[in-house]
């Protein structure tokens, strides 16, 4: 994959075609995954730097560009010719030219440590139990079941991270110097000192934010969120839109609770399922989507807190198998 066309797609200059072909060349394997997520990292962090000088904005941009394909030339041998052409084929926002300069040094030594030198990544899995870690960073994590991580072996200097699945709440340390990084698909989420949850599973992300502020992008898409608010992130509905959080139920693999505050019945279920390993299942989507308010204790047994939830919502059971079907008593 040339990094012209990664970088046409991340300005969102690339046709229908390109991006299919970015697409389709990200989830192919995963080490493409981790070269984007570095690449799409670079252009992000652009967008914090100061514009300054009075460099040539346009040389500065053929520089930077040259540097990132460079990177690619042990692979592939491009013409003087086409690589120019690439280069001239994107109309790129003069605003981010000015900061051109200071990106090809950021790229030269971004591609050199974390695609060509000794970078390794520590993986971490949650099994059938919570867990509770505290990075070397002095980081604290706490990891729902069945939840899985990698964190970079040298965290101090590279507080990265990748979440391949699952629920996460991070109380991060503070560093300025050293911001924290989680990747997720193609989604990123930085920063300095904090606390929040993220929820990723399949294809859908969620955060949480209960401290500070994070800053969460997804293409060219970035968004800050603070205290009491989220993102959702979902295929369907891949554009970034703050919310204000309005349930605590994300929260109950730490606090105990389930606390079900006027949220769709099917979401409280699809919590009990994830916690007791069960397979409740609501075909009325009608009773799916009905609001319930209620408090569980997860040290409760499964069997009581069902029978809650039907008293409250004047449902009934019928077993088949494994799954347990909820429908309403007429």
């Amino acid at each position: 994959m040339k990094d012209e066309l990664l970088i046409k797609f991340l300005l969102k200059e690339a046709n229908e075609q390109e991006k299919a072909e970015v697409q389709q060349w990200i989830a192919a394997d995963a080490d493409h995954k981790t070269y984007f997520a570095q690449f799409e990292k670079i252009w992000l962090a652009s967008k914090t730097l100061s514009p300054n000088g009075k460099a040539d904005e346009e040389q500065a941009w053929i520089r930077f560009k040259a540097r990132v394909a460079a990177n690619q030339s042990a692979k592939d041998s491009h013409s003087p010719v086409a690589h120019n052409s690439a280069i001239k084929s994107l109309n790129v926002n003069y605003t981010w030219l000015k900061v051109a300069a200071s990106l090809v040094l950021i790229a030269g030594i971004w591609f050199a440590y974390n695609f060509f030198g000794d970078q390794k990544y520590t993986d971490l899995l949650a099994g059938n139990q919570v867990i509770k870690e505290i990075l070397p960073d002095g980081s604290e994590i706490t990891m729902n079941k069945n939840s899985v991580i990698s964190y970079a072996t040298d965290f101090k200097e590279e507080r990265s991270i990748h979440l391949k699945q699952g629920d996460v709440f991070f109380d991060v340390a503070h560093d300025k110097s050293h911001p924290f990084v989680i990747e997720i698909d193609q989604v990123s989420v930085t920063v300095v000192g904090t606390s929040f949850n993220i929820r990723h599973i399949k294809d859908e992300t969620e955060v949480v934010v209960e401290t500070g502020i994070v800053k969460v992008a997804s293409g060219n898409d970035v968004i800050e969120l603070r205290q009491g608010e989220k993102v959702s992130i979902k295929p369907s509905s891949p554009q970034l839109i703050k919310e204000t959080n309005k349930d605590q139920l994300y929260n109950y693999y730490r606090s105990n609770y389930f606390l079900a505050n006027n949220i769709p019945l099917i979401k409280l279920t699809m919590a009990l399922n994830e916690a007791y390993d069960t397979q409740i299942v609501i075909n009325e989507p009608s009773t799916a989507n009905e609001p319930i308010n209620t408090t569980l204790k997860r040290s409760d047994s499964f069997d009581s807190n069902l029978a809650k939830i039907c008293r409250t919502m004047d449902l009934k059971i019928t077993r088949n198998g494994a799954q347990i079907l909820l429908s309403k008593n007429k």
